[in-house]
């Protein structure tokens, strides 16, 4: 089994987000955080994390980027509890049994896009359209077969039809923080 682990190969992450993930946390898409805000009038750092954040379970802090790793059950179990845990202190999930339901649901999701061999890297591009999140991931695969891609070592790039419609300011943003 695989599953997501947030990784950061720069500061940048300390910088865009309110809150970066740490390093090595288990990671889910996140979408779920925004399931009650206009993502039209988001601005600045949390438009940042909706557009392109994967969430870090233990901190609820964002990724730009999470890698592919081999896991075992128990590890997928602990991130189910964790994020039970988190949906209901943080996002008011009435109970740990509807928790444990909707977090096995985002733990299966954050599965589903390990199609690809372990330490590749995952990221998203997340809009809003007719009213609802729309998600597209992109996988960066790694040159060579090393354990820890390289951060100028990338061959392979899927899902980058689309160009995105704006730029980030990483300037503006480091002045806000």
């Amino acid at each position: 089994m695989k599953l997501l682990r947030t990784i950061r190969l720069d500061p940048s992450d300390t910088i865009v987000f309110e809150r970066a993930a740490k390093p090595g946390e288990w990671a889910v898409s996140g979408a779920f955080c925004f399931w009650n805000v206009d993502a039209e009038k988001l601005e600045g750092k949390p438009r940042v994390a909706f557009r392109s954040g994967l969430l870090g379970v233990a901190s609820l802090g964002w990724s730009t980027l999470a890698q592919i790793v081999e896991a075992k059950e128990s590890d997928r179990e602990a991130l189910i509890e964790m994020l039970a845990a988190q949906l209901v202190r943080h996002f008011g999930a009435p109970d740990l049994a509807a928790a444990r339901k909707a977090a096995a649901e985002e733990a299966a999701f954050a599965e589903s896009l390990c199609i690809h061999p372990a330490d590749t890297l995952i990221a998203v591009r997340r809009t809003f359209e007719q009213g609802e999140i729309r998600e597209a991931f992109r996988s960066l695969q790694p040159r060579e077969k090393s354990r820890l891609p390289k951060v100028f070592s990338f061959l392979e790039v899927e899902g980058e039809d689309e160009t995105p419609a704006e730029k980030v300011d990483l300037i503006g943003l480091a002045r806000q923080k």
